[in-house]
């Protein structure tokens, strides 16, 4: 079964990764100071389809291209049995059907990601402060 996601096309220092990928929607939307990216005045959000036979090595590049200036982005896809979350260097592999986010809250949050930006866990809770 294929992946969906959300890449922001801002996070990349390489955009060329999304030419292989197949974009199923794009939304533009302003940055607003609660999304703690000051260097930027909007991003753009692409919902994108990642074949399964494809995923380990897309997420292996994603992963090289999140910008390294701005440590501070992730991006992420998912089917029913998995959810890849990636950071610059990092890819974290959870498996939904006993799905552990705590090492990838903690991994994010110590690159400075608001807790409420790492909206993909059902353990969010704990982290509002």
């Amino acid at each position: 079964m294929n992946y969906k996601g959300v890449i922001i096309e801002e996070s990349l220092e390489n955009k060329e990764i999304l030419n292989g990928l197949v974009i199923l929607s794009t939304k533009v939307e302003p940055v607003t100071e609660k999304h703690k990216t000051p260097y930027l005045k909007q991003w753009t959000l692409h919902t994108v389809e990642v074949f399964e036979d494809r995923v380990d090595d897309v997420a292996e590049k994603i992963s090289r291209v999140l910008d390294l200036k701005h440590n501070d982005w992730y991006a992420d896809f998912k089917n029913d049995k998995f959810h890849y979350v990636i950071f610059r260097d990092r890819v974290f592999k959870v498996d939904l059907r006993n799905p552990k986010y705590k090492e990838v809250m903690e991994y994010g949050i110590s690159l400075g990601i608001p807790w409420y930006q790492l909206d993909f866990s059902p353990e969010i809770k704990q982290w509002k402060r």
